[in-house]
C-alpha cells in the first residue's frame, strides 16, 4: 500500500489545483485539505493491489452467524444500560430524483403516509420511551440536503427524541480537461460541487464537533445506515455482542440472491478482513465474483462503528479508504468526482467483524418496484417496524420490473387504485400504459404487456395467476 512519489507532472497539476481550491471560500479549510488529499493519493496511485490467490473465505469467527449471537437481556435495565451507549446515523444526503421526487429521499412516503424519516423517528421513540433511555439520532445531510433537512426535522421538535444534523463535506468538481476545480470556471451553482460518498461519515462526525459532543455523553456505537433501508433497525443482539467482544467496527452482511450479485462482499486477506468491491476484482475473476457459489455474503451498509476508533483514526488520519473514481458531465464538460464508501474502513479498525444478519435487516427502497413490495400485504407496520407478513411461505420476495411509466411516485401511485395482493406472487413484469383496478390478487409468474398506444386496465377484484396478459381478453 506503499504510495509512489508524484511524477513532476503531477505535482504541478496539484499545486496548481491547489492553489485554485484555496481561493473557494464556500468550503472551509477542512474541506479543502480533505479534497487536496483525496485527488493526492488518487494521482499516487496507492491503489492496494489484491492478489486473487490470497483471498479466503471468512470464518463464523470473522463472520458471526446472526443466530449465534446470545439473546438479549431480559432485564429492562440492562437493555437500557445498553442504549444509552448507542448513537443511530442515517446517511441522509441522497435526493428523490430517482423516483421523481424533489428534495431528501428521506422524506418520500412509504406506507400510511410516513415518510423514511417519520419510521426512523417513530422506531427509536418507542425505544426511548420503553426503556427510558435516550438514543439520540444523528442525520448526515449533504449540501443537497440539509436546508430541507433543517425545516422537516422541525415536526419532530415534541418528539421523545434528540435529533441532531450534520453535513458531509463539500468538494469540488475536478475538469477532467485541465483538472481545475469545476466552480473556478465561474460555475458557482450546486452543480459545480459534490458530496464524496459515505466514507465521509467519519471524517464528517469528527470535523462537525458532533463526535467530541456523542464521546462526552458517554455513547460508546454509532449505528450507520442508509436512510432508506426500511429493515436498518437497532439490534439489541448486536449491540450488546460488540460491546462485549470489544469489535470496533461490524458489518452487517446477508446471504445473496442473484439480485444481489454485484454487491461488495467480506473477505479474509492477509489475516484481515476486508470489503471487495465488484471494481477491484480483475475482468478475469468478474463471474466468479458474482457467483454465490463462492461469495456468498453482500454489505447490507448497515455499520456498527466504536466512537473512539473512529476519533482515533481520523485523528492520524488512517482511514485511506479505496477511491471510487466517479465520471459526469455537467453542461457538456466531462467532471470527475472522487469517492470513498464506508464499508471500505472495515480493515483499517481492530476487532473488525461482519455479522450474517436475517434478509429482514435489508429492504432497501431504490424503485417504485420496492415501493410496490413494502406497501402491499406482504408488509405490515408495527411501532415504525416494517414487518413481513409470515403467510408468504417463499422467503425470497417477489421480482418485480415495473415499465418507465411507473418510474416516478407519482406515476406509480396514480396506475394502482389501489396496491394488489401479492402474498403468493413469484415475478411481475409490466410494460406500457397499464393501470390497476382495486382489490386485485396476483399470484405465481405474471407478465402484462400493453400494445404500443393502448391502454389496458385491469379491472377491480380480478384475480390473476400465472398469465401473460397482452390485452383485455387475456384477463
Amino acid at each position: 500500500m506503499a504510495a509512489t512519489k508524484l511524477s513532476a507532472a503531477d505535482s504541478e497539476k496539484l499545486s496548481k489545483l491547489q492553489s485554485a481550491v484555496s481561493g473557494l471560500s464556500e468550503i472551509s479549510e477542512n474541506e479543502k485539505s480533505g479534497f487536496i488529499n483525496l485527488v493526492s493519493r488518487s494521482l499516487s496511485g496507492e491503489a492496494q493491489h489484491i492478489e486473487w490467490s490470497k483471498i479466503k473465505t471468512p470464518t463464523d469467527e470473522v463472520v458471526v452467524p446472526y443466530d449465534s449471537l446470545a439473546p438479549t437481556p431480559e432485564d429492562p435495565a440492562e437493555t437500557k444500560k445498553l442504549l444509552d451507549k448507542l448513537v443511530v446515523l442515517k446517511l441522509n444526503g441522497g435526493l428523490g430524483t430517482t423516483m421523481g421526487c424533489t428534495g431528501p429521499k428521506s422524506v418520500i412516503e412509504v406506507r400510511n403516509g410516513l415518510t423514511f424519516l417519520d419510521l426512523i423517528v417513530i422506531q427509536i421513540e418507542s425505544l426511548n420511551s420503553k426503556y427510558g433511555c435516550n438514543v439520540p439520532l444523528l442525520l448526515m445531510n449533504s449540501f443537497n440536503t440539509h436546508d430541507d433537512t433543517q425545516k422537516i426535522v422541525e415536526k419532530y421538535a415534541k418528539s421523545n427524541i434528540e435529533i441532531h444534523t450534520f453535513n458531509q463535506s463539500q468538494y469540488p468538481r475536478l475538469v477532467v480537461e485541465d483538472f481545475m476545480p469545476l466552480p473556478c470556471k465561474g460555475n458557482m451553482g450546486k452543480d459545480g460541487w459534490y458530496p464524496p460518498g459515505h466514507g465521509d461519515v467519519f471524517p464528517a462526525l469528527k470535523n462537525s464537533g458532533k463526535l467530541d459532543a456523542l464521546l462526552s455523553q458517554g455513547k460508546e456505537y454509532v449505528f450507520v445506515a442508509n436512510s432508506d433501508n426500511l429493515g436498518a433497525v437497532v439490534d439489541l443482539k448486536i449491540l450488546k455482542h460488540l460491546i462485549q467482544s470489544k469489535n470496533e467496527y461490524c458489518m452487517e452482511v446477508t446471504p445473496k440472491t442473484l439480485a444481489d450479485v454485484k454487491g461488495g462482499t467480506l473477505i479474509s486477506y492477509e489475516g484481515k478482513v476486508q470489503l471487495l468491491e465488484i471494481a477491484q476484482v480483475p475482468d478475469e475473476h468478474v463471474n466468479e465474483f458474482k457467483s454465490i457459489e463462492k461469495f456468498k455474503i453482500f454489505n447490507t451498509n448497515n455499520l456498527w462503528v466504536n466512537l473512539k476508533a473512529i476519533k482515533k483514526l481520523v485523528e492520524v488520519d488512517a482511514l485511506k479508504m479505496e477511491i471510487i473514481p466517479n465520471p459526469k458531465e455537467v453542461d457538456g464538460i466531462k467532471v470527475l468526482q472522487l469517492e470513498t464508501a464506508a464499508g471500505a474502513a472495515i480493515r483499517f479498525f481492530d476487532h473488525a467483524i461482519g455479522i450474517n444478519v436475517p434478509r429482514s435487516r435489508f429492504l432497501p427502497v431504490k424503485a417504485t418496484s420496492d415501493l410496490l413490495l413494502v406497501q402491499s400485504d406482504l408488509y405490515t407496520l408495527n411501532d415504525g417496524f416494517v414487518i413481513r407478513n409470515k403467510a408468504r411461505a417463499n422467503p425470497e420476495n417477489p421480482a418485480i420490473e415495473l415499465g418507465p411509466e411507473f418510474k416516478k411516485v407519482a406515476n406509480f401511485l396514480s396506475r394502482f387504485k389501489s396496491i394488489p395482493s401479492i402474498i403468493e406472487l413469484d415475478s411481475l413484469k409490466v410494460t406500457g400504459d397499464v393501470c390497476f383496478g382495486a382489490g386485485i390478487t396476483l399470484k405465481g409468474k405474471l407478465v402484462v404487456a400493453a400494445k404500443s398506444g393502448v391502454k389496458l386496465e385491469i379491472p377491480d377484484g380480478a384475480v390473476i395467476a400465472n398469465k401473460e396478459i397482452n390485452g383485455p381478453a387475456d384477463i
